[in-house]
């Protein structure tokens, strides 16, 4: 074993004009890369809705309950939803996110209800706790009240969030979980490509991303 990591790692030296026990090059500066600074609010806003787009994700600006009730009517009618599970937050208690959907005929299970009882959801529903405009990135932090299936389990995800959970950089978002057991990162819907590289989605995970941002209570 260790002649065959010897042999390899000389052939890595080799192509890299190098021999055993060369110091190691300084870091370019070109390849350090500062903390990305925030811009003006709105700005922000429609870089991070811009960005989810470009990954497949469906963004919709909402300015009160009754914009988002409206947006959960088509919502249901365009992905077909008949089960939906939802954490269990303050925000989606006062928007009455589960109430909208009841009224729309949809089976609310409990997120509590097992693996597979939420698994086979149509439509899982959050909040954000931190949003990353530059890459369109969703941060969703993991607690009793906000489990981890309801995003990544059923076969729709809607994200709710605040023009508040926005973060500059990814390091502000860490900073914040720093401590957490688990914290989920979302860039667009599920997607894997083959060998082949045919893209595919909704393999591993949710196969549409609603995001919507909400301007008022």
């Amino acid at each position: 074993m260790n002649s065959a990591r010897e042999e390899i790692l000389e052939k890595v030296r080799r192509s890299l004009g190098r021999s055993a026990g060369s110091p190691v090059p300084p870091f370019p500066a070109t390849g350090r890369v500062g903390p990305r600074a925030a811009g003006e609010t709105e700005a922000e806003i429609e870089m991070l809705l811009t960005e989810i787009g470009k990954l497949n994700g469906v963004t919709r600006r909402l300015g009160n309950r009754q914009d988002l009730q409206a947006a959960l009517a088509d919502l249901v009618t365009t992905e077909q939803v008949k089960k939906a599970t939802l954490w269990a937050t303050a925000d989606l208690q006062v928007w009455d996110v589960a109430g909208s959907l009841m009224a729309l005929g949809v089976e609310l299970v409990s997120p509590q209800a097992g693996m597979r009882a939420v698994a086979e959801c149509d439509l899982g529903v959050t909040g954000v706790d931190a949003a990353l405009p530059e890459t369109g990135t969703l941060l969703l932090r993991s607690s009793p009240e906000k489990p981890r299936m309801v995003s990544l389990l059923p076969r729709v995800h809607l994200a709710i969030l605040r023009a508040g959970a926005l973060r500059a950089d990814l390091h502000q978002a860490f900073a914040e979980v720093r401590g957490d057991g688990y914290a989920v990162l979302i860039t667009g819907p599920s997607r894997t490509a083959d060998i082949e590289l045919t893209l595919t989605l909704g393999v591993h995970g949710p196969k549409a991303l609603y995001a919507w941002l909400l301007d008022a209570a």
